[in-house]
C-alpha cells in the first residue's frame, strides 16, 4: 500500500509565502502543499494562470503538487505541518477564526519577522501560550533571505530552529535543494528577536539613506546594529549563541542594505521627509519595523537594555520627530 505524501499548508499571500510555495514545491521530496491564501479571486486566478497576480508574478507553479483553499479551517485540518507566512500584524486576526484543537497532532512552523501587537510575544511564545502548541511542535525560519531572489533562483540560505532536533531537521530538508541551503539551531528565541529586531534596524539604515549618509557610515551603523541585537536577546533569553551567524548577523546585514528590503525602503522614505502615513501609502508590502519598533521600546522599559538605534527609529516613526532633528544625538552615541 503507498504512503500518504507527507502534507505542508502555508498560510499566507505575500511575497515571503510565494517565495517558500516555490521552495517548497520545487524540492524533489515527496510531499503534498496546501496553500491558503485569504482572496477567494486570488485562489481561482492561480487556478487558472499559475502564478501569484500580486506578488512575484514571474514565478509559475506546476498544479500537481499544490491544492489551494480559500478556507483556512480546511486547510489546517489538511494538512501535516503548517507554515505561517502572513505578516505579524495580521496573525491575531487570521488564526481567530480557527478553534485550538483544530491544531492537534500538528507541527506548526512560523516564518513570521515580526511580534503579535496585541500580545508583544514572538511568535513561538504566542503559538505555546495562546495556542496550547507544545514547543517540541513549533518550529521558526530565518533569513538571510530576500523573496525577490528566491525567485531568481539566487543561492540563499536558511536556518530553521526549533527545541525539537527532529522537527528542525524534518523542515530543513523539505526546504534544502538547488538553490537553498539550510541549517538547523535550538535558538528559537534568539532567531526570533533577531529577525524582529533587524527591521528595525533595516529601518534604521534606509533613515541614515535617505539623510544622505554614505557607506563608511552604514558600516558603523550595523556594526552598532549587531551588538544592540546581541544585547537585547541577550537580556531576553541569556544562552551561549555566536552573534556572528547568518541567523543573526546574516539577516542584519541583507536587510539593512538590500535595495529589496521593504523596511529599508520604508526608512529611506522617512530620511528624505515622508511623513509616516505617506510612506506608508506608497509602500504596498508591510514594512514589519512599523510595528516591531513600538513593541521593542516598550519591552525595553523593563529590560533597559542600551538601545540608542533603535530608540532613534522610534523617536522618528511613533515620536513624529523630523530624522534630521534627531540623528544628531544618535552619531554621538555610536562607536
Amino acid at each position: 500500500m503507498e504512503s500518504r505524501k507527507l502534507s505542508i499548508g502555508v498560510i499566507g499571500g505575500g511575497s515571503w509565502a510565494t517565495a517558500l510555495v516555490k521552495i517548497l514545491t520545487d524540492n524533489v521530496l515527496e510531499k503534498q502543499i496546501n496553500w491558503w491564501l485569504r482572496d477567494e479571486q486570488k485562489v481561482e486566478y492561480i487556478q487558472q494562470y499559475h502564478h501569484n497576480p500580486d506578488y512575484l508574478s514571474s514565478v509559475s507553479f506546476e498544479q500537481d503538487e499544490l491544492n489551494l483553499y480559500a478556507d483556512l479551517n480546511q486547510c489546517v485540518a489538511d494538512s501535516d505541518i503548517i507554515l505561517l507566512v502572513v505578516p505579524s500584524a495580521f496573525v491575531y486576526t487570521t488564526l481567530d477564526v480557527l478553534d485550538k484543537s483544530v491544531f492537534d497532532g500538528k507541527s506548526v512552523v512560523s516564518a513570521v519577522k515580526g511580534l503579535i501587537p496585541e500580545t508583544s510575544d514572538i511568535l513561538g511564545d504566542y503559538l505555546n501560550q495562546v495556542w496550547d502548541i507544545d514547543a517540541n511542535r513549533i518550529g521558526v525560519v530565518t533569513g538571510p533571505c530576500h523573496a525577490e531572489e528566491v525567485a531568481q533562483e539566487k543561492l540563499s540560505y536558511l536556518t530553521v530552529a526549533s527545541e525539537n532536533e527532529a522537527l528542525a531537521n524534518q523542515f530543513a530538508d523539505l526546504l534544502n535543494g538547488r538553490f537553498i541551503k539550510t541549517t538547523i539551531t535550538d535558538d528559537i528565541y534568539g532567531t526570533e528577536y533577531s529577525a524582529v529586531l533587524k527591521n528595525v534596524y533595516a529601518i534604521a539604515a534606509g533613515i541614515c539613506h535617505g539623510l544622505r549618509f554614505g557607506d563608511n557610515f552604514q558600516a558603523v551603523l550595523v556594526s552598532n546594529a549587531i551588538r544592540e541585537i546581541k544585547r537585547f536577546i541577550a537580556a531576553v533569553h541569556p544562552i551561549e549563541r555566536d552573534i556572528d551567524d547568518s541567523a543573526y548577523l546574516g539577516d542584519l546585514v541583507v536587510t539593512a542594505y538590500s535595495l529589496f528590503s521593504r523596511n529599508r525602503r520604508f526608512g529611506n522614505m522617512l530620511g528624505k521627509g515622508y511623513s509616516v502615513k505617506a510612506a506608508q501609502l506608497e509602500m504596498n508590502m508591510v514594512a514589519e519595523g512599523y510595528y516591531a519598533v513600538k513593541t521593542v521600546h516598550d519591552m525595553n522599559k523593563s529590560l533597559n537594555v542600551a538601545m540608542p538605534i533603535a530608540d532613534f527609529v522610534y523617536a522618528v516613526v511613533y515620536g513624529k520627530k523630523r530624522a534630521k532633528d534627531v540623528v544628531e544625538d544618535l552619531l554621538d552615541q555610536l562607536n
